[in-house]
């Protein structure tokens, strides 16, 4: 007799991602088969402090102009291997790292990162904007590329740890409203070549300057993207916060910029679907159609084909829209085209809109150009539409303190800096000791 069993699903990369999940579901919850390996632990954090009159801390516009990004004095750093698990973290002076020219990310792309920001409120406290999102997505990234797992909630402690040791030194308190960027990234380190998934990798963590981009004179130009080049494919990793992403796409942005435009309007399919301004979300505010309603919309591309990346940003938007402008506006996530786009400005539909994200925040958009034809956004008092001010003003009122919001969460840098004094003193007497 022959038996026939369910066929195996055809969709591999969604597969493997799926059990990839499970198997650190598990390892996180102590449920694994997977023989036990050491798990990332920040409560392990080893530190060693800088010396604090060694580096002097320049003022935001000296930082953003330099030729290279501006580090503070600390960061993070964890090894993993395959037979051992995750490393003792590191939180030490900021410096170089060292690779072997064969280590699987200078060759096979093995690379993931995140972007937050750390702000100084108006009322002196430090805090982050919503970290357990971008430290999940530092995993679901991890995991597509075949990097290790771990919990996410210990890359959440680790960012904490570094900003609240950097804060009261590189975000001084006589600096209110100003940030510093936080990049966690991931690499595969393993010093051989051929394709595999590396068996060994490293999560680093830095705080840096950051130019603020949110509010480009005249609001940003877009210039849709060359027929014979995409940024992200339904059943790729545009969804994920990978290298690989990024470096492909600045071709076409560089030329956008030699015409007199800032970022790329990415476009996908025969269709034109409207996907992601630069490495951005985008957001128009337009007016449907009488036939359809005639509601004032937000509109911004959906989630679910994962062409484009699930932004902190983007999600805040959505939420904070669908909060407070209920009744007002109605939040749609679908995909349209550039065609409409072009239709809804002949017909005096578009009302405004933005692009977002954690570089550019919520920066109002003035042009697009596709193929000869020029669509003009009106923008409101001081370059920028009435919706993208009250959202922007609504998200400045959380990360600065303005508001008191679960998704500003305040950093005790004072109670942090003296911990790492005393594990210094610790490791000074036990140093002794030996």
């Amino acid at each position: 007799m022959v038996s026939h069993s369910e066929p195996p699903k055809e969709d591999l990369s969604a597969v493997a991602l799926e059990h990839t999940i499970d198997e650190a579901n598990a390892l996180i919850n102590g449920t694994s088969d997977v023989p036990k390996v050491q798990e990332l632990d920040a409560s392990k954090l080893v530190v060693t402090l800088a010396d604090p009159n060694a580096r002097q801390v320049p003022d935001e516009a000296t930082a953003n102009a330099a030729s290279e990004t501006i580090c503070t004095d600390h960061m993070v750093t964890v090894s993993w291997n395959v037979e051992s698990g995750w490393g003792v973290p590191e939180l030490k002076p900021y410096g170089p790292i060292s690779l072997m020219p064969t280590a699987s990310v200078l060759h096979y792309a093995t690379e993931c990162f995140e972007g937050l920001k750390v702000f100084r409120g108006f009322d002196g406290k430090l805090r982050l904007f919503r970290p357990n999102l971008n430290a999940k997505r530092l995993l679901m990234s991890t995991l597509r590329i075949a990097l290790p797992g771990f919990d996410p909630v210990e890359v959440e402690k680790l960012i904490a740890k570094l900003v609240a040791v950097d804060g009261a030194k590189w975000l001084p308190k006589d600096r209110p409203g100003s940030f510093l960027y936080i990049r966690p990234a991931v690499i595969g380190t393993q010093p051989q070549l051929g394709v595999q998934a590396p068996k060994q990798a490293l999560l680093f963590i830095t705080v840096s300057f950051m130019p603020r981009m949110d509010s480009p004179a005249g609001g940003m130009r877009l210039h849709t993207n060359p027929e014979d080049m995409i940024r992200a494919w339904v059943g790729g990793f545009g969804y994920a916060k990978v290298g690989a992403n990024y470096g492909p796409s600045l071709l076409a942005t560089n030329e956008a910029r030699a015409r007199g435009f800032h970022q790329i309007l990415w476009l996908y399919g025969k269709e034109a679907y409207c996907t992601e301004a630069g490495a951005s979300n985008f957001f128009i505010v337009w007016r449907a159609k009488e036939s359809e309603g005639g509601k004032l919309q937000l509109l911004t591309a959906p989630l679910d084909d994962k062409l484009i990346l699930d932004g902190v940003t983007r999600r805040s938007v959505l939420e904070l829209a669908k909060a407070r402008l209920a009744g007002e506006v109605e939040v749609v996530e679908r995909r349209y085209t550039i065609d409409e786009v072009i239709e809804a400005d002949k017909e005096g539909r578009i009302v405004e809109a933005f692009a977002a994200g954690t570089a550019f925040f919520i920066a109002p958009v003035s042009q697009i150009h596709h193929r000869g034809t020029d669509v003009h956004i009106p923008l409101g008092e001081n370059d920028s539409g009435v919706y993208t001010t009250k959202i922007k003003s609504w998200m400045k009122d959380i990360m600065y303190g303005n508001e008191q919001h679960e998704w500003g969460v305040v950093i005790n840098e004072e109670d942090e800096a003296a911990a790492g004094q005393k594990r210094k003193r610790e490791q000074n007497e036990e140093a002794k000791r030996e």
